[in-house]
C-alpha cells in the first residue's frame, strides 16, 4: 500500500473520532437524596441533550461500573456526617477539576447537622446505639467545612433552574456549547 494513502487514512480517523464530552460525577453523602431523585428526573427531559455533550463517568443511579478518575465537575450532594465520608470527598476533590455543592445540605449543612445539636440529656439510647455503631464523626459538617468548592446550587431538593444554568456555564467553559 502507498504511503500517500497514510494522511488519508489519518484524517478519517480524526474526524471519525467522537467529540469531546465533558466528564461529570454525581455523589451523595447524608441526605434525603431528593436533588438526586430530581437529577434523574430531569434525564426524562434532557437524556439525549445531555448525552452528546457529558460522559456520566460516576453517578451510581444511573449505572454501576463508576470512576472517580479525571472528573471534569464533580456534583456533590449531602452533608459530610463521618471520617469515612470525608475521605471519600477528598478523593472527589483531588480527582474533580470543579466540584458543585447541591442541595440544602452540602451548603449549609442542613437538616443533617441539626444533630449536632444534641445535648447529652438529649441523646437516648437508642440514639447513641447509633453512634457507637456507625463511622459518625461528632459533628455532621457542610461540604465546603471539608473542601474547596467552586459553585452550589441550593435548595432541598436543589433549585432545577439554577442547576440547568450552572451545568450549562461549565459546558461553556469546556466550548461544548
Amino acid at each position: 500500500m502507498p504511503n500517500s494513502l497514510l494522511p488519508d487514512n489519518t484524517e478519517k480517523i480524526t474526524s471519525l473520532a467522537a467529540p469531546k464530552k465533558m466528564a461529570i460525577g454525581w455523589f451523595s453523602f447524608t441526605c434525603c437524596e431528593d436533588s438526586t431523585i430530581l437529577f434523574t428526573e430531569l434525564l426524562n427531559d434532557h437524556y439525549d441533550e445531555w448525552t452528546k455533550l457529558v460522559e456520566f463517568r460516576h453517578v451510581k443511579a444511573l449505572k454501576t461500573n463508576n470512576t472517580l478518575e479525571g472528573l471534569d465537575v464533580a456534583f456533590v450532594e449531602g452533608a459530610i456526617s463521618s471520617e469515612s465520608q470525608e475521605k471519600e470527598v477528598k478523593e472527589i476533590r483531588a480527582n474533580a477539576k470543579y466540584v458543585v455543592a447541591i442541595g440544602a445540605c452540602a451548603c449549609t449543612g442542613l437538616p443533617s447537622a441539626s444533630r449536632n445539636e444534641f445535648t447529652s440529656e438529649n441523646i437516648s439510647q437508642r440514639i447513641q446505639w447509633y453512634f457507637d455503631n456507625f463511622d459518625y464523626s461528632k459533628n455532621v459538617r457542610k461540604l465546603s467545612d471539608v473542601i474547596t468548592v467552586d459553585d452550589k446550587v441550593e435548595g432541598c431538593p436543589m433549585g432545577v433552574v439554577a442547576f440547568i444554568e450552572l451545568l450549562k456555564k461549565y459546558l461553556k467553559i469546556y466550548n461544548l456549547i
